[in-house]
């Protein structure tokens, strides 16, 4: 029996040996340079998922103190937001090609990675494959879900203007790198919102209500009665919190007074209805009418206390046409209106309500305090404490004119402070489009009187609006 032998050529075998351990370093050095280029790709894509929300959620008290800066890194920030159709195209366009470089960098390092045949080589090659993709999906939806979109946004509401300064140079290279792509999509977006409104150029809007009625002034309405109607239009929009009499306006009487002390307030406000608090007006006990008294004027020890009626409470921001109809069901005029920590903010009543509609209703008993004076066209002096919706009926101005800056104040001083983002001194001037207010009067902490100035609008101003 022949047996044939083989011999082992040791100049073969180290060849071989030495090509496996090349191929075993250039596949380590090439999923190395995958991973680095994952993490990468990652980073960036979260820093544009981040300055997309960003950038987009700057208010306008951001915007107008970015305007006042001289530093190249806000003006970077304000020439992107200055156009931002094109500032959201670019991003959305740079997030899809980072996502797509993402995916298919996991695809390439999990294949030499996750080789499921060599740890279970009896499983069916489909079986592996269906098993490969699917494991590959799992992951790379994680990353991206986690690291490129909830975390950097997350981040970007609570830190968008230090954000918008950290990238605004990076995304500018990016706005001019694919600059031809985010033009023809905004083009592409514009041309299909043109046939958009062109089908649908028959709904009327409320400001287009508001110019029909105001063409009918001195043809088949007056000045007084077109108000009205605008009253009317503007009347189911409008929340408690934006026409009542605030706390530090609210005069009441403390539970633990004394007769004379309750008749010497009620005669020194001379109101028909008082709030009665015990120790603040943060705890209401109930209203007093004053036409109660008139029975019990003369008896100094009477108790008072017993003629105290149930409170009526309401939230700040209900609706006042629901308020009106509560306030004709239960045959009542006034509430006590607290806020979302249970804290009172003021009172409303039915007085503060029809004055929405018809105007500012004054009888003998009211006070003629001068709330506003008008010193020419332009030109105006308000107290601090004046309702924003005032401020807009009487400069004739739309109400919705501050909404973008007013956040949750409603008096003309709270506006201020809104839109300055600080505590003015006097004299300095806090700007918003085209109106100017200068504090003229201070009172400690209390914007008391300020002066509002409408500057004429520009062409361009104009043409945008």
């Amino acid at each position: 029996m022949i047996t044939k032998t083989t011999t082992l050529d040791p100049d073969s075998a180290y060849s071989t040996l030495l090509t496996s351990i090349l191929t075993t370093q250039l596949s380590t050095q090439s999923d190395i340079i995958l991973g680095l280029l994952i993490i990468l790709l990652l980073i960036v894509t979260a820093l544009i998922a981040g300055s997309e929300v960003a950038f987009f959620s700057l208010s306008a008290k951001d915007i107008n103190y970015i305007k006042q800066q001289d530093d190249n890194s806000y003006k970077n920030v304000l020439r992107l937001i200055e156009n931002p159709k094109r500032l959201l195209a670019t991003l959305l366009i740079a997030n899809n090609f980072l996502s797509i470089g993402v995916i298919i960098a996991t695809n390439m390092l999990f294949t030499s990675l996750l080789q499921i045949q060599i740890w279970f080589p009896g499983l069916d090659p489909q079986v592996v494959s269906i098993v490969n993709i699917l494991l590959q999906v799992v992951l790379v939806t994680f990353f991206l879900v986690l690291f490129g979109e909830v975390l950097p946004k997350v981040y970007a509401t609570q830190n968008n203007m230090r954000l918008c300064l950290f990238t605004a140079p990076f995304i500018r290279v990016i706005d001019k790198v694919f600059s031809p792509f985010s033009n023809f999509l905004v083009h592409s977006t514009n041309f299909i919102e043109g046939r958009f409104v062109k089908r649908t150029k028959h709904d009327i809007s409320n400001e287009d209500v508001e110019h029909a009625i105001e063409l009918t002034v001195g043809h088949t309405a007056t000045r007084e009665e077109v108000n009205i109607f605008k009253g009317i239009l503007k009347f189911s929009d409008i929340v408690v919190k934006q026409i009542m009499r605030t706390r530090l306006d609210v005069s009441g009487l403390d539970h633990a007074w004394t007769f004379e002390q309750v008749k010497h307030q009620v005669i020194e406000t001379g109101f028909s209805r008082l709030p009665v608090y015990h120790e603040s007006l943060d705890e209401v006990k109930g209203i007093l009418y004053t036409k109660d008294l008139l029975a019990h004027i003369g008896d100094a020890a009477f108790d008072w206390h017993t003629l105290i009626r149930p409170a009526y409470f309401v939230h700040e921001n209900k609706p006042i046409e629901d308020l009106l109809k509560e306030f004709q069901h239960k045959h009542n005029h006034m509430a006590i209106v607290v806020d979302e920590f249970g804290g009172t903010s003021g009172v409303v009543t039915l007085e503060d309500i029809m004055e929405e509609i018809i105007g500012e209703i004054k009888d003998e008993f009211d006070e003629d305090e001068l709330m506003s004076k008008r010193i020419d066209e332009h030109n105006f002096i308000f107290e601090g404490k004046t309702l924003i919706n005032d401020v807009c009926r009487i400069i004739g101005a739309p109400v919705e004119v501050f909404e973008t800056v007013r956040g949750e104040s409603d008096s003309l001083a709270g506006l201020v402070l809104e839109i300055a983002g600080k505590f003015p001194a006097l004299n300095d001037v806090v700007s918003f489009e085209h109106f100017d207010f200068t504090v003229i009067q201070l009172d400690k902490m209390r914007l008391q009187k300020i002066k509002l100035t409408m500057n004429p609008v520009k062409e361009n101003e104009e043409e945008k609006q």
